[in-house]
């Protein structure tokens, strides 16, 4: 939960950083264990079976509703506040809606990469994560929800990304470099993860 907010309004409890939960915790160290645990549930039982619906914002949000429902209200709804991380800034709340659609439409319209093979695919794939991850819809579980559906956008091509054994730090630092506009670290990173099946 490392992010800056730039509002006084940013859902946290007064006087600390811990998002306002259903579940009434107020530790942040022990918000983030139940998160993950929560999350990492979640996220499994959604990818135990293929996705075979359409790639909308709307389907990434009720993504991101069913990964952290449990935790918070505002699960699914695009957020209100500007965010930044790790020397990200992350789009502005202003037309977050209308760049979500535009950008699942654009995945769309390339026919979700189908056509694509090795290094084309690969590339596709860490322009497409790098866009959504400067997006960042939500105010918290947007690295999450996005892996989630880059999954299900994989498997949709007949082939595999397992992220729960990839060098996470590796994906950081690509993704960081990505969004300065170098997306080679993240393309190779695509390229050696991604499998056929």
């Amino acid at each position: 939960m490392a992010y800056t907010v730039f509002s006084g309004d940013d859902s946290c409890y007064k006087g600390t950083r811990v998002l306002i939960n259903k579940l009434g915790i107020r530790d942040e160290n022990e918000l983030a264990e139940i998160e993950t645990v929560i999350t990492t549930a979640k996220i499994t039982m959604l990818l135990s079976e293929p996705y075979s619906g359409e790639f909308t914002a709307a389907h990434y949000c009720e993504l991101h509703r069913s990964i952290m429902g449990d935790l918070y209200d505002w699960a699914g709804k695009i957020r209100t506040v500007p965010l930044s991380k790790k020397g990200t800034t992350f789009h502005s709340p202003e037309g977050l809606e209308k760049a979500s659609e535009l950008l699942f439409k654009r995945l769309n319209n390339e026919n979700c990469f189908l056509g694509l093979d090795g290094d084309d695919y690969a590339r596709a794939v860490a322009e497409f994560y790098s866009d959504l991850n400067l997006l960042h819809p939500f105010r918290e579980g947007n690295g999450r929800t996005q892996r989630a559906l880059i999954t299900q956008l994989i498997e949709r091509s007949g082939r595999s990304i397992d992220f729960s054994v990839c060098d996470k730090d590796k994906l950081m630092i690509a993704t960081v470099y990505a969004a300065q506009g170098v997306l080679d670290l993240l393309t190779d990173f695509f390229k050696n993860e991604i499998t056929e099946i």
